[in-house]
Protein backbone atom coordinates (compact mmCIF):
# COMPACT_ATOMS: atom_id res chain seq x y z
CA UNK A 1 0.00 0.00 0.00
CA UNK A 2 1.52 3.33 -1.10
CA UNK A 3 0.96 6.36 0.73
CA UNK A 4 -1.69 8.95 -0.04
CA UNK A 5 -0.47 12.09 -2.30
CA UNK A 6 -0.82 15.28 -1.32
CA UNK A 7 -0.89 18.35 -4.29
CA UNK A 8 -0.74 21.90 -3.06
CA UNK A 9 -2.22 24.62 -5.92
CA UNK A 10 -0.13 27.70 -5.30
CA UNK A 11 -2.57 30.41 -3.76
CA UNK A 12 -0.69 33.33 -6.47
CA UNK A 13 -1.40 31.62 -9.79
CA UNK A 14 -3.67 33.59 -11.73
CA UNK A 15 -6.07 31.77 -14.40
CA UNK A 16 -9.15 28.96 -13.91
CA UNK A 17 -8.60 26.71 -11.54
CA UNK A 18 -8.63 23.57 -13.58
CA UNK A 19 -5.40 25.59 -15.66
CA UNK A 20 -3.64 25.74 -12.19
CA UNK A 21 -4.59 22.09 -11.39
CA UNK A 22 -3.06 20.81 -14.12
CA UNK A 23 -0.11 23.10 -13.66
CA UNK A 24 0.68 22.02 -10.21
CA UNK A 25 0.56 18.03 -11.40
CA UNK A 26 2.73 19.02 -14.33
CA UNK A 27 5.55 20.82 -12.12
CA UNK A 28 5.61 17.81 -9.74
CA UNK A 29 6.43 15.18 -12.55
CA UNK A 30 9.09 18.23 -13.65
CA UNK A 31 10.45 18.03 -10.01
CA UNK A 32 10.57 14.07 -10.25
CA UNK A 33 8.03 14.11 -7.13
CA UNK A 34 5.85 11.79 -9.72
CA UNK A 35 7.66 9.73 -11.81
CA UNK A 36 7.19 8.12 -15.09
CA UNK A 37 4.24 5.24 -13.94
CA UNK A 38 3.52 6.32 -11.24
CA UNK A 39 -0.29 6.47 -10.56
CA UNK A 40 -2.24 9.48 -9.74
CA UNK A 41 -5.28 9.76 -7.19
CA UNK A 42 -8.80 9.52 -8.77
CA UNK A 43 -10.39 12.50 -9.99
CA UNK A 44 -12.88 12.11 -6.86
CA UNK A 45 -10.15 11.62 -4.60
CA UNK A 46 -8.31 14.84 -5.83
CA UNK A 47 -11.36 16.70 -5.97
CA UNK A 48 -12.14 16.40 -2.15
CA UNK A 49 -8.93 16.58 -1.06
CA UNK A 50 -8.17 20.21 -3.31
CA UNK A 51 -12.24 21.10 -2.07
CA UNK A 52 -13.05 21.61 -5.67
CA UNK A 53 -15.92 19.95 -8.05
CA UNK A 54 -14.90 16.79 -9.72
CA UNK A 55 -15.09 18.17 -13.26
CA UNK A 56 -12.67 20.53 -12.45
CA UNK A 57 -10.19 17.73 -11.60
CA UNK A 58 -11.37 16.16 -14.87
CA UNK A 59 -10.65 19.15 -16.95
CA UNK A 60 -7.14 19.42 -15.78
CA UNK A 61 -6.72 15.42 -16.17
CA UNK A 62 -7.75 16.84 -20.05
CA UNK A 63 -5.58 19.23 -20.14
CA UNK A 64 -2.69 16.85 -19.04
CA UNK A 65 -3.46 14.27 -21.03
CA UNK A 66 -3.73 16.47 -24.05
CA UNK A 67 -0.11 17.96 -23.30
CA UNK A 68 1.75 14.44 -22.84
CA UNK A 69 2.04 14.51 -19.40
CA UNK A 70 -0.61 11.50 -18.39
CA UNK A 71 -2.17 8.77 -19.77
CA UNK A 72 -5.66 6.79 -18.21
CA UNK A 73 -6.63 3.37 -18.78
CA UNK A 74 -10.03 2.36 -19.04
CA UNK A 75 -10.60 0.37 -15.12
CA UNK A 76 -7.62 1.09 -14.02
CA UNK A 77 -6.48 4.63 -13.66
CA UNK A 78 -4.46 7.30 -14.51
CA UNK A 79 -1.08 7.35 -14.78
CA UNK A 80 2.25 9.40 -15.19
CA UNK A 81 2.81 9.11 -18.67
CA UNK A 82 6.01 7.13 -19.52
CA UNK A 83 7.25 9.37 -22.18
CA UNK A 84 7.29 12.52 -21.15
CA UNK A 85 7.10 16.35 -23.30
CA UNK A 86 10.81 17.77 -23.63
CA UNK A 87 11.16 20.53 -20.75
CA UNK A 88 14.60 22.01 -19.65
CA UNK A 89 14.91 21.27 -16.23
CA UNK A 90 14.97 17.57 -15.62
CA UNK A 91 13.82 14.26 -17.14
CA UNK A 92 11.19 13.21 -14.84
CA UNK A 93 13.86 12.16 -12.33
CA UNK A 94 14.26 13.76 -9.33
CA UNK A 95 16.62 17.09 -9.49
CA UNK A 96 19.35 16.76 -6.37
CA UNK A 97 19.05 20.21 -4.74
CA UNK A 98 22.58 22.49 -3.85
CA UNK A 99 22.11 24.17 -0.23
CA UNK A 100 20.86 27.00 0.26
CA UNK A 101 23.36 27.96 2.83
CA UNK A 102 26.88 28.13 3.43
CA UNK A 103 28.63 25.04 3.87
CA UNK A 104 31.27 24.94 6.36
CA UNK A 105 34.46 23.39 5.99
CA UNK A 106 34.31 19.50 6.71
CA UNK A 107 37.03 17.46 8.36
CA UNK A 108 37.11 14.01 7.88
CA UNK A 109 39.67 11.43 7.62
CA UNK A 110 40.87 10.23 4.32
CA UNK A 111 38.67 6.98 3.51
CA UNK A 112 40.46 4.05 2.89
CA UNK A 113 37.80 1.52 2.47
CA UNK A 114 38.86 -1.51 0.29
CA UNK A 115 37.04 -2.16 -3.06
CA UNK A 116 35.13 -5.26 -3.35
CA UNK A 117 35.38 -7.88 -5.74
CA UNK A 118 33.47 -11.16 -6.64
CA UNK A 119 36.12 -13.35 -4.27
CA UNK A 120 36.15 -11.35 -1.14
CA UNK A 121 39.62 -11.73 0.59
CA UNK A 122 38.85 -9.54 3.32
CA UNK A 123 39.94 -10.25 6.90
CA UNK A 124 37.05 -9.09 8.56
CA UNK A 125 34.18 -10.58 6.96
CA UNK A 126 32.58 -13.39 8.12
CA UNK A 127 30.45 -16.21 6.25
CA UNK A 128 27.21 -14.80 6.25
CA UNK A 129 25.17 -17.77 4.62
CA UNK A 130 26.64 -19.43 7.58
CA UNK A 131 24.86 -17.87 10.62
CA UNK A 132 22.10 -19.34 12.51
CA UNK A 133 18.87 -17.76 11.01
CA UNK A 134 16.42 -19.95 12.17
CA UNK A 135 17.33 -19.41 15.57
CA UNK A 136 17.62 -15.86 15.22
CA UNK A 137 14.54 -15.18 13.92
CA UNK A 138 12.90 -17.51 16.45
CA UNK A 139 14.16 -15.65 19.08
CA UNK A 140 13.40 -12.14 17.65
CA UNK A 141 9.65 -13.41 17.07
CA UNK A 142 9.86 -14.12 20.82
CA UNK A 143 11.58 -10.53 21.70
CA UNK A 144 8.43 -9.05 19.62
CA UNK A 145 5.74 -11.54 21.10
CA UNK A 146 6.89 -12.39 24.54
CA UNK A 147 6.95 -11.24 28.12
CA UNK A 148 7.88 -7.42 28.33
CA UNK A 149 7.85 -6.81 24.61
CA UNK A 150 6.16 -3.21 24.91
CA UNK A 151 8.89 -2.48 27.03
CA UNK A 152 11.37 -3.19 24.33
CA UNK A 153 9.65 -1.14 21.75
CA UNK A 154 9.94 2.16 23.87
CA UNK A 155 13.15 3.72 25.06
CA UNK A 156 14.95 1.88 27.44
CA UNK A 157 18.50 2.19 29.11
CA UNK A 158 21.14 3.69 26.51
CA UNK A 159 23.86 1.51 28.24
CA UNK A 160 21.67 -1.95 26.54
CA UNK A 161 19.65 -4.30 26.66
CA UNK A 162 19.79 -5.85 30.56
CA UNK A 163 19.36 -9.49 29.13
CA UNK A 164 22.30 -9.32 26.95
CA UNK A 165 24.77 -7.16 28.86
CA UNK A 166 24.17 -10.15 32.04
CA UNK A 167 24.57 -12.62 29.10
CA UNK A 168 27.46 -10.63 28.38
CA UNK A 169 28.84 -10.65 31.97
CA UNK A 170 28.51 -14.74 31.82
CA UNK A 171 30.70 -14.87 28.82
CA UNK A 172 33.46 -12.82 29.91
CA UNK A 173 33.41 -14.22 33.06
CA UNK A 174 33.66 -17.56 31.75
CA UNK A 175 35.06 -17.45 28.78
CA UNK A 176 37.47 -14.92 28.97
CA UNK A 177 38.18 -14.65 32.43
CA UNK A 178 37.40 -10.88 32.97
CA UNK A 179 35.64 -9.99 36.16
CA UNK A 180 32.39 -7.96 34.68
CA UNK A 181 28.89 -7.20 36.43
CA UNK A 182 26.04 -5.17 34.83
CA UNK A 183 27.47 -1.90 35.52
CA UNK A 184 30.15 -2.53 33.91
CA UNK A 185 28.81 -3.23 30.29
CA UNK A 186 27.92 -0.76 27.42
CA UNK A 187 26.13 -2.93 24.19
CA UNK A 188 26.90 -0.62 20.94
CA UNK A 189 26.40 -1.09 17.82
CA UNK A 190 29.94 -2.41 16.89
CA UNK A 191 33.12 -1.88 18.32
CA UNK A 192 33.27 1.18 15.84
CA UNK A 193 31.00 3.18 18.04
CA UNK A 194 32.52 1.49 21.28
CA UNK A 195 35.51 3.15 20.31
CA UNK A 196 34.19 6.76 19.84
CA UNK A 197 32.47 6.49 22.83
CA UNK A 198 35.29 5.95 24.86
CA UNK A 199 37.52 8.77 22.88
CA UNK A 200 34.74 11.32 23.57
CA UNK A 201 34.60 10.32 27.01
CA UNK A 202 37.69 9.35 28.14
CA UNK A 203 40.06 11.45 26.25
CA UNK A 204 40.66 15.33 25.68
CA UNK A 205 41.16 16.96 22.07
CA UNK A 206 44.58 17.46 21.90
CA UNK A 207 45.51 14.36 23.79
CA UNK A 208 48.26 11.77 22.36
CA UNK A 209 46.71 8.03 21.50
CA UNK A 210 49.39 5.68 20.79
CA UNK A 211 48.46 2.51 18.41
CA UNK A 212 49.93 0.20 16.73
CA UNK A 213 51.78 1.24 13.13
CA UNK A 214 49.72 -1.36 11.38
CA UNK A 215 45.95 -0.95 12.10
CA UNK A 216 42.67 -0.26 11.42
CA UNK A 217 42.07 3.07 9.32
CA UNK A 218 38.68 3.36 10.56
CA UNK A 219 39.24 3.27 13.95
CA UNK A 220 42.29 5.59 13.62
CA UNK A 221 40.25 8.01 11.96
CA UNK A 222 37.85 7.80 15.32
CA UNK A 223 40.86 9.39 17.08
CA UNK A 224 41.41 11.96 14.15
CA UNK A 225 37.58 12.90 14.81
CA UNK A 226 37.76 13.06 18.15
CA UNK A 227 40.75 15.31 17.60
CA UNK A 228 43.37 13.56 19.15
CA UNK A 229 46.91 13.02 18.23
CA UNK A 230 47.87 9.10 16.81
CA UNK A 231 51.41 8.13 17.18
CA UNK A 232 52.38 4.92 15.81
CA UNK A 233 54.27 2.37 17.59
CA UNK A 234 56.38 -0.43 16.10
CA UNK A 235 54.82 -4.14 15.73
CA UNK A 236 57.06 -7.05 15.65
CA UNK A 237 56.55 -11.25 15.69
CA UNK A 238 55.64 -10.62 19.59
CA UNK A 239 53.13 -7.86 19.00
CA UNK A 240 52.99 -4.51 19.99
CA UNK A 241 57.00 -2.97 20.82
CA UNK A 242 56.33 -1.85 24.24
CA UNK A 243 59.94 -0.61 24.83
CA UNK A 244 59.19 1.61 21.59
CA UNK A 245 56.08 2.52 23.91
CA UNK A 246 58.14 3.47 26.69
CA UNK A 247 60.24 5.55 24.87
CA UNK A 248 57.33 7.89 23.29
CA UNK A 249 56.27 7.86 26.88
CA UNK A 250 60.00 9.03 28.05
CA UNK A 251 59.63 12.65 26.24
CA UNK A 252 56.19 13.14 26.01
CA UNK A 253 52.80 12.38 27.39
CA UNK A 254 50.76 9.19 26.26
CA UNK A 255 47.21 9.64 27.08
CA UNK A 256 46.30 6.09 25.71
CA UNK A 257 47.32 3.30 23.53
CA UNK A 258 44.66 1.14 21.51
CA UNK A 259 45.69 -2.16 20.49
CA UNK A 260 44.37 -5.70 19.39
CA UNK A 261 46.78 -7.80 21.67
CA UNK A 262 45.27 -11.07 20.70
CA UNK A 263 45.44 -11.91 16.92
CA UNK A 264 46.63 -8.38 16.48
CA UNK A 265 45.27 -6.43 12.80
CA UNK A 266 46.16 -7.48 10.58
CA UNK A 267 49.59 -9.14 11.02
CA UNK A 268 47.43 -12.10 13.41
CA UNK A 269 50.49 -12.09 15.80
CA UNK A 270 49.88 -12.54 19.67
CA UNK A 271 51.02 -10.10 22.15
CA UNK A 272 53.70 -11.98 23.98
CA UNK A 273 53.32 -12.80 27.88
CA UNK A 274 56.10 -10.65 29.32
CA UNK A 275 54.85 -7.69 26.91
CA UNK A 276 51.62 -7.38 28.44
CA UNK A 277 52.75 -7.71 32.15
CA UNK A 278 54.98 -5.13 30.63
CA UNK A 279 52.23 -2.90 29.49
CA UNK A 280 49.74 -3.09 32.47
CA UNK A 281 52.72 -1.78 34.26
CA UNK A 282 53.57 0.91 32.29
CA UNK A 283 50.32 1.56 32.18
CA UNK A 284 50.11 2.07 36.44
CA UNK A 285 53.06 3.97 36.33
CA UNK A 286 51.94 6.36 34.27
CA UNK A 287 47.60 6.36 34.05
CA UNK A 288 47.87 5.48 31.01
CA UNK A 289 44.46 4.31 29.46
CA UNK A 290 44.78 1.06 27.54
CA UNK A 291 41.95 0.47 24.55
CA UNK A 292 42.39 -3.12 23.74
CA UNK A 293 40.06 -4.29 21.01
CA UNK A 294 39.69 -8.19 21.00
CA UNK A 295 38.03 -8.34 17.62
CA UNK A 296 37.73 -12.21 16.96
CA UNK A 297 38.53 -13.72 20.28
CA UNK A 298 36.57 -17.00 19.71
CA UNK A 299 38.18 -17.73 16.51
CA UNK A 300 41.80 -20.10 17.92
CA UNK A 301 42.35 -22.78 16.13
CA UNK A 302 45.61 -24.47 17.98
CA UNK A 303 45.45 -23.98 21.74
CA UNK A 304 43.71 -22.23 23.61
CA UNK A 305 42.56 -18.27 23.15
CA UNK A 306 45.29 -16.47 25.23
CA UNK A 307 43.08 -14.66 27.84
CA UNK A 308 42.91 -10.85 27.30
CA UNK A 309 44.57 -7.98 29.43
CA UNK A 310 41.20 -7.47 31.02
CA UNK A 311 42.03 -10.16 32.57
CA UNK A 312 45.30 -9.13 34.16
CA UNK A 313 43.94 -5.92 35.20
CA UNK A 314 44.60 -5.15 38.77
CA UNK A 315 44.33 -1.26 38.45
CA UNK A 316 41.57 -0.60 36.29
CA UNK A 317 42.93 0.96 33.55
CA UNK A 318 41.90 -1.35 30.48
CA UNK A 319 38.60 -0.79 28.75
CA UNK A 320 38.26 -3.32 26.76
CA UNK A 321 35.95 -4.27 23.42
CA UNK A 322 34.51 -6.63 21.84
CA UNK A 323 31.82 -7.58 19.05
CA UNK A 324 29.43 -10.05 18.11
CA UNK A 325 29.86 -9.20 14.37
CA UNK A 326 32.47 -11.81 13.66
CA UNK A 327 30.45 -14.15 15.33
CA UNK A 328 26.83 -13.52 13.79
CA UNK A 329 26.82 -10.84 11.15
CA UNK A 330 27.98 -7.53 10.75
CA UNK A 331 24.84 -5.91 9.68
CA UNK A 332 23.38 -6.78 13.25
CA UNK A 333 25.83 -3.78 14.66
CA UNK A 334 26.40 -5.62 18.26
CA UNK A 335 29.06 -4.89 20.12
CA UNK A 336 30.17 -4.13 23.95
CA UNK A 337 32.56 -2.34 26.53
CA UNK A 338 33.71 -3.97 29.38
CA UNK A 339 35.07 -1.11 32.06
CA UNK A 340 34.25 0.49 35.35
CA UNK A 341 31.06 1.20 36.82
CA UNK A 342 32.48 5.27 36.40
CA UNK A 343 33.36 4.76 32.62
CA UNK A 344 30.51 2.55 31.83
CA UNK A 345 28.27 5.76 33.12
CA UNK A 346 30.20 8.52 31.34
CA UNK A 347 29.65 6.06 28.23
CA UNK A 348 26.10 5.57 28.74
CA UNK A 349 25.76 9.78 29.45
CA UNK A 350 27.42 10.43 26.03
CA UNK A 351 25.26 7.90 23.75
CA UNK A 352 22.13 8.97 25.20
CA UNK A 353 22.52 12.36 23.75
CA UNK A 354 23.84 11.24 20.30
CA UNK A 355 22.32 8.09 19.95
CA UNK A 356 20.10 7.26 22.81
CA UNK A 357 19.80 3.16 22.34
CA UNK A 358 20.84 0.40 20.41
CA UNK A 359 18.17 -2.10 18.71
CA UNK A 360 16.76 -3.68 22.21
CA UNK A 361 14.55 -6.10 20.36
CA UNK A 362 17.57 -7.46 18.43
CA UNK A 363 19.58 -7.28 21.72
CA UNK A 364 17.05 -9.54 23.82
CA UNK A 365 16.83 -12.34 20.74
CA UNK A 366 20.76 -12.49 20.82
CA UNK A 367 20.67 -12.48 24.42
CA UNK A 368 18.27 -15.64 23.86
CA UNK A 369 20.77 -17.04 21.52
CA UNK A 370 23.63 -16.92 24.33
CA UNK A 371 21.23 -17.73 27.33
CA UNK A 372 20.05 -21.24 25.50
CA UNK A 373 23.70 -21.90 24.04
CA UNK A 374 22.98 -21.47 20.56
CA UNK A 375 25.62 -19.11 20.19
CA UNK A 376 28.40 -21.10 21.32
CA UNK A 377 27.60 -23.95 19.31
CA UNK A 378 27.56 -21.59 16.03
CA UNK A 379 31.24 -20.40 17.48
CA UNK A 380 32.17 -24.09 18.06
CA UNK A 381 30.44 -24.96 13.77
CA UNK A 382 32.21 -21.59 12.61
CA UNK A 383 35.53 -22.38 14.26
CA UNK A 384 35.97 -25.61 12.15
CA UNK A 385 34.71 -23.98 9.00
CA UNK A 386 37.28 -21.44 9.16
CA UNK A 387 40.03 -23.65 9.92
CA UNK A 388 39.21 -25.75 7.33
CA UNK A 389 39.20 -22.88 5.32
CA UNK A 390 42.24 -21.36 6.22
CA UNK A 391 43.96 -24.96 5.54
CA UNK A 392 42.37 -24.78 1.89
CA UNK A 393 43.89 -21.02 1.49
CA UNK A 394 47.38 -21.46 2.74
CA UNK A 395 47.58 -24.67 0.43
CA UNK A 396 46.21 -23.08 -2.33
CA UNK A 397 48.50 -19.90 -2.14
CA UNK A 398 51.91 -21.98 -1.67
CA UNK A 399 50.74 -23.70 -5.31
CA UNK A 400 50.18 -20.43 -6.76
CA UNK A 401 51.80 -17.77 -5.64
CA UNK A 402 54.75 -19.19 -4.42
CA UNK A 403 56.76 -16.59 -3.80
CA UNK A 404 54.81 -15.52 -0.84
CA UNK A 405 56.20 -15.78 2.75
CA UNK A 406 54.19 -16.35 5.04
CA UNK A 407 52.68 -18.60 8.54
CA UNK A 408 48.89 -20.18 8.23
CA UNK A 409 47.59 -18.28 11.96
CA UNK A 410 47.18 -19.76 14.65
CA UNK A 411 43.84 -17.62 15.03
CA UNK A 412 41.78 -15.01 13.67
CA UNK A 413 40.31 -14.77 10.37
CA UNK A 414 43.15 -14.13 7.38
CA UNK A 415 46.21 -14.60 6.47
CA UNK A 416 49.95 -11.79 6.68
CA UNK A 417 51.77 -12.81 3.87
CA UNK A 418 54.73 -11.37 2.65
CA UNK A 419 55.54 -10.63 -1.19
CA UNK A 420 59.30 -9.82 -1.09
CA UNK A 421 60.03 -7.07 -2.82
CA UNK A 422 57.01 -6.63 -4.51
CA UNK A 423 54.73 -3.56 -5.34
CA UNK A 424 51.68 -5.11 -3.30
CA UNK A 425 49.48 -1.88 -4.00
CA UNK A 426 50.08 -3.00 -7.68
CA UNK A 427 49.10 -6.63 -7.00
CA UNK A 428 46.19 -5.61 -5.51
CA UNK A 429 44.93 -3.47 -8.76
CA UNK A 430 45.87 -6.47 -11.16
CA UNK A 431 43.71 -8.72 -8.66
CA UNK A 432 40.65 -6.74 -8.07
CA UNK A 433 40.98 -6.50 -11.94
CA UNK A 434 40.50 -10.13 -11.96
CA UNK A 435 37.77 -10.66 -9.42
CA UNK A 436 39.62 -10.91 -5.87
CA UNK A 437 39.70 -8.36 -3.31
CA UNK A 438 42.27 -8.11 -0.74
CA UNK A 439 44.28 -5.80 1.45
CA UNK A 440 47.67 -4.17 0.87
CA UNK A 441 50.09 -3.67 3.71
CA UNK A 442 49.39 0.40 2.66
CA UNK A 443 45.56 0.16 3.90
CA UNK A 444 47.00 -0.61 7.75
CA UNK A 445 49.94 1.70 7.22
CA UNK A 446 50.75 4.22 9.86
CA UNK A 447 54.12 5.58 9.29
CA UNK A 448 57.11 3.54 8.31
CA UNK A 449 56.68 0.28 8.18
CA UNK A 450 56.85 -2.65 5.26
CA UNK A 451 54.71 -2.30 2.67
CA UNK A 452 55.67 -5.94 1.41
CA UNK A 453 52.77 -7.67 3.11
CA UNK A 454 49.29 -8.59 1.93
CA UNK A 455 45.97 -9.33 4.63
CA UNK A 456 44.17 -12.07 2.56
CA UNK A 457 41.04 -13.40 4.35
CA UNK A 458 39.51 -16.80 4.34
CA UNK A 459 36.28 -16.82 6.17
CA UNK A 460 33.52 -15.25 3.58
CA UNK A 461 34.22 -18.11 0.89
CA UNK A 462 34.26 -21.59 -0.21
CA UNK A 463 37.28 -24.25 -0.29
CA UNK A 464 37.02 -24.42 -4.22
CA UNK A 465 36.36 -20.35 -4.02
CA UNK A 466 39.83 -20.10 -2.41
CA UNK A 467 40.75 -22.01 -4.55
CA UNK A 468 40.20 -20.31 -7.46
CA UNK A 469 41.09 -16.71 -5.92
CA UNK A 470 44.66 -18.16 -5.06
CA UNK A 471 44.73 -18.98 -8.25
CA UNK A 472 44.05 -15.66 -9.98
CA UNK A 473 46.30 -13.67 -7.72
CA UNK A 474 48.89 -15.80 -9.13
CA UNK A 475 48.41 -14.54 -12.30
CA UNK A 476 47.41 -11.22 -10.94
CA UNK A 477 50.79 -11.86 -8.90
CA UNK A 478 52.84 -12.55 -12.54
CA UNK A 479 51.42 -9.55 -14.46
CA UNK A 480 52.32 -7.05 -11.10
CA UNK A 481 56.09 -8.07 -10.96
CA UNK A 482 56.47 -8.90 -14.40
CA UNK A 483 58.52 -12.16 -13.00
CA UNK A 484 57.96 -15.78 -13.19
CA UNK A 485 57.16 -17.88 -9.85
CA UNK A 486 60.06 -18.53 -7.47
CA UNK A 487 60.12 -22.37 -5.82
CA UNK A 488 58.14 -22.65 -3.00
CA UNK A 489 59.24 -21.53 0.51
CA UNK A 490 59.39 -24.28 2.79
CA UNK A 491 56.94 -23.02 5.51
Amino acid sequence: MSWEFVLKVGTDWRGPRAQQIARAIAEEIQRGRLAPGDRLPSTRKLAAQLGVQRKTVVAAFFELTREGWITTERAKGTYVSLELPMFPESSGKAMARAAGFRLPRLELPEPAASRRAELLLLGGIPELSFIPRAALSRAYRHALDGRGARRLLDYGDPRGEPRLREAVVEMLTRSRGVRATLDTINIVRGTQQGLYLAARTLLAPGDCVAVEAYSHPAFRGVFQLVGVEVVPIPVDREGLDVTALEAVCATRKVNAVYLTPHHQLPTTVTLSAPRRLRLLELARQRGLLILEDDYDHEFQYEGSPVLPLAHADRFGVVVYFGTLSKILAPGLRLGFVASTPEVAERIASYRAYVDQQGDHIVERAVAELIEDGELERHVRRARRLYRSRRDALAEALTRHVPDLVFTAPNGGLAIWAQAPGADVDAWAQHALAAGVSFQAASHFLLGAAPRDFARLGFAACDEAQLVEAARRLGKAYAEATGRAALPPHRR
